[in-house]
């Protein structure tokens, strides 16, 4: 039990130092591309973005402050002979990484279960805050059981979409119902079409109608039929997806009644759902980081041998980050199943180390 708890306090230490190091680095770069995206604004507020954005930049790195924490362990044991002593001891070297596991484990369920709500609140904020400062206003967005609503508009007046559903990417609307308002708020057409996709710059309409709902018109009497139909507008596909709420502006105990609200008005809710799976997986992965790090460094090792087991430890990380992502982007596109997308690098990466580090250990 004591030893366990010296090495659990020996990597608790170990992850500390790097993610404070790292911490600080990233704070500069956030700091150096606030000041570049928003070169008039005073520094009180750029300062508030960095604080805001920094939340989600240290969460963004956590596998790479958990590889970088295990190799720096291992290393250290390694070189100290106490794997060796621990041996000698009668005790497998397999037993020693139960302490680090296990803190892994539970900084990756601390991070998923009070750090995703953080990080999904500041990142919002950052986003909002950051939007307001460039004088980019966000789209107004909403969606029911009966459809989705948006809002677009500039100084010639308001518009009130509404559509049936939409694509996936949400550049396309089905059925939609355009209602625009004059300056002084009374209404001024209405449009309805089968569908409208959104370009650049405009909705490019098909299947159009239109009627004028001027005071002294009739607007069926002077409703006009088109095949198509060019409807500007101010918004893009990156807006409406920033005011609908990307997946990490939601905290993760949200998303389950997010999904499900979704679904029920008829929308994908896919790459949603692969979010929640992924973070739900993220403690495992993380423990698999640990293992893979452990399976390169655990070894009694010595002068330039180090190096290259540090070098091949810290690719085999990132190779399973990566590898991990493209997974979450094949599920989002709905090329793999949910499950499969957000479940199998973890597991397999799991398995994976633990097979190494069996091979190493019983030969």
């Amino acid at each position: 039990m004591i030893l366990h708890l010296y090495f659990a306090r020996r990597f608790l230490f170990s992850f500390l130092g790097v993610a404070v190091s790292l911490g600080t680095v990233l704070a500069l770069i956030e700091l150096m591309d606030a000041l570049g995206d928003h070169p008039g604004l005073p520094l009180r507020q750029v300062m508030g973005l960095v604080a805001l954005g920094m939340p989600w930049a240290n969460y963004e790195i956590l596998p790479l402050v958990v590889i970088l924490a295990s190799v720096a362990l291992f290393v250290r044991l390694a070189r100290s002979s106490e794997l060796v002593v621990v041996r000698a001891a009668g005790r497998s070297a397999l037993r020693g990484l139960m302490a680090p596991v296990v803190v892994t484990l539970l900084l990756g369920g601390l991070a998923v279960a009070v750090g995703n709500p953080i990080v999904a609140a500041a990142s919002k904020r950052e986003h909002d805050l950051s939007n307001r400062y460039r004088g980019v206003e966000t789209a107004a967005f909403a969606f029911s059981d009966e459809g989705l609503w948006l809002r677009q508009g500039d100084a010639g007046g308001q518009t009130v979409i509404f559509a049936e559903r939409a694509s996936a990417d949400l550049g396309t609307l089905y059925g939609p119902n355009f209602l625009e308002f004059a300056p002084d708020g009374l209404p001024r057409r209405r449009i309805n079409a089968r569908l409208a996709r959104l370009e650049q710059g405009a909705w490019q309409l098909e299947d159009v109608k239109i009627w004028s709902l001027a005071p002294e018109a009739n607007p069926e009497a002077t409703a006009l039929r088109k095949k198509s139909f060019t409807l500007p507008s101010d918004l893009t596909q990156d807006r409406i997806l920033d005011s609908f709420g990307r997946p990490r502006y939601i905290p993760v105990w949200e998303l389950p009644r997010f999904i499900a609200q979704m679904e029920a008005s008829g929308f994908s809710a896919r790459r949603y759902a692969v979010w929640f799976q992924s973070e739900l997986s993220r403690p495992v992965f993380l423990v698999a980081l640990v293992l893979m790090a452990a399976a390169f460094t655990i070894g009694h090792v010595r002068g330039a041998r180090v190096g290259l087991k540090v070098l091949f430890a810290v690719i085999a990380g990132f190779g399973l980050y990566y590898i991990r992502n493209f997974a979450q982007i094949l599920g989002e596109n709905g090329q793999i199943p949910v499950a499969l997308a957000a479940w199998a690098p973890p597991v397999a990466a799991l398995f994976l180390a633990l097979g190494i580090l069996l091979h190493l250990e019983d030969g």
